[in-house]
């Protein structure tokens, strides 16, 4: 049965920008073979006026500018129709540096929806933010990728969209890849080396999690380890002086 593309709609100011992962690299690839789609709309093309305005100062003062309501409510209408008219569910994600970091088992939960037939509405705020009725009323969820600022959501949307795409089936060149990487079985990656030199791998992962992570060393040691894994714990431990 052939696997049902995901699809990423993102509302932003400036759809030029995607293409760094819709059109370059591993993403790019696997945009163009069809495993992922992206739809992009500007809420300029949903002002009423000439100046195309989407963006007033803050109600009762304040810095900067806010993006008004009409437009990204308009856009993220016409994004939610598409998706229903490709048959998928939606959901609305606002890149914020308020919403809940973005982790490995976030993106797993994320992926395993949108291969279930939801699609997924990015909302990229610019200036200082979007009027918080649009929040209130269309966002589902709230995501930040660090406690710090950008000057958008854009890049932020970039990072939740590759992280993702690169966990679909036939996006890259191994599927043992994904597997392997850090954060995908609870520790950090190992260290890699070119041929000819083979290591331990999962020694070397092991050591440098328990150096730079404790915690993640800690919740690993605490789960039924097979016996070659206790094995190389133990020699992890030895070489450590523990």
């Amino acid at each position: 049965m052939a696997v049902r593309a995901v699809r990423f709609d993102a509302v932003t100011l400036f759809p030029p920008m995607f293409e760094a992962v819709s059109a370059l690299g591993v993403s790019g690839r696997a945009c163009e073979s069809g495993i992922w789609s992206l739809h992009c709309w500007n809420p300029r093309d949903f002002t009423d006026n000439p100046y195309r305005t989407i963006d007033d100062r803050p109600y009762g003062g304040g810095p900067g500018m806010l993006m008004i309501p009409a437009p990204l409510q308009a856009a993220i209408g016409a994004a939610r129709a598409a998706q229903d008219d490709a048959g998928l569910t939606s959901r609305v994600i606002y890149l914020s540096p308020q919403g809940k970091s973005l982790d490995h088992a976030g993106v797993m939960r994320l992926r395993e929806r949108m291969q279930g037939g939801q699609g997924v509405v990015l909302l990229c705020g610019r200036y200082e933010g979007i009027d918080e009725r649009v929040v209130e009323r269309h966002v589902d969820e709230e995501v930040s990728i660090g406690d710090y600022v950008l000057s958008g959501g854009e890049l932020a949307a970039m990072v939740l969209i590759d992280a993702l795409v690169r966990q679909l089936p036939g996006v890259l060149g191994h599927d043992a890849s994904a597997v392997e990487e850090s954060y995908a079985a609870g520790l950090l990656d190992c260290p890699h080396y070119t041929r000819p030199e083979e290591y331990w791998r999962l020694k070397q992962s092991l050591a440098r999690t328990r150096a730079r992570r404790p915690d993640l060393f800690a919740a690993w040691c605490g789960r039924k380890l097979s016996q070659e894994e206790q094995r190389i714990l133990a020699e992890v431990m030895a070489e450590s002086g523990s």
